[in-house]
């Protein structure tokens, strides 16, 4: 089969803006890539700004869930309709989240990535970009991945980015077929 849709799970500050770029140069054809953090940016501000704590916690509700869940039936559609689609997540509630996405993909061929890195190093990174509340990348650095399945882990703690890519580009070549 063709792989049709990678997802990679990971938590904050794990490197994936720069992954997810790498895979569009380095995939064969188009990818379009569609990211967790974009649907939030469509929120409206009022949804926004009550999702994430100061300490870091992120607090979802019955409408973001419905939000979320039209969002993703969308994203499948777009690979339906023909397009190869890469979905940067972060899996805050582990297996379920999974299980959802699995749900709205269900008859598409899916690569399952985890990208992690270590906390501390997630951590550092945050403080660095200065752009999410302090703590938020320690939370999610190994709490996105308890329970989650994956064809694929890469790690971003001491591996840069196209090093990243290469080995799950290596994995869509062999998935479909080529050598």
């Amino acid at each position: 089969m063709t792989t049709e849709v990678i997802v990679l799970n990971r938590g904050s500050r794990s490197g994936k803006s720069s992954l997810v770029r790498a895979l569009q140069e380095m995939l064969p054809g188009p990818w379009l890539a569609f990211a967790i953090d974009g649907f939030v940016e469509l929120l409206p501000a009022s949804m926004r700004d009550a999702l994430v704590s100061d300490d870091g916690d992120v607090h979802v509700g019955p409408e973001f869930r419905r939000l979320e869940a039209a969002w993703r039936e969308g994203v499948a559609a777009t690979v339906r309709a023909g397009a190869r689609v890469l979905i940067d997540d972060v899996f805050l509630g582990g297996p379920d989240s999974q299980e959802r996405w699995r749900k709205s993909l269900a008859g598409l061929d899916v690569l399952w990535v985890g990208v992690r890195c270590e906390p501390a190093v997630a951590a550092e990174r945050e403080i660095v970009r200065g752009d999410r509340p302090r703590g938020m990348a320690r939370k999610q650095a190994e709490a996105v991945h308890r329970g989650v399945e994956y064809d694929l882990v890469v790690d971003t703690t001491h591996t840069e980015s196209p090093e990243c890519a290469r080995t799950i580009a290596a994995a869509v070549a062999l998935s479909d077929g080529s050598p």
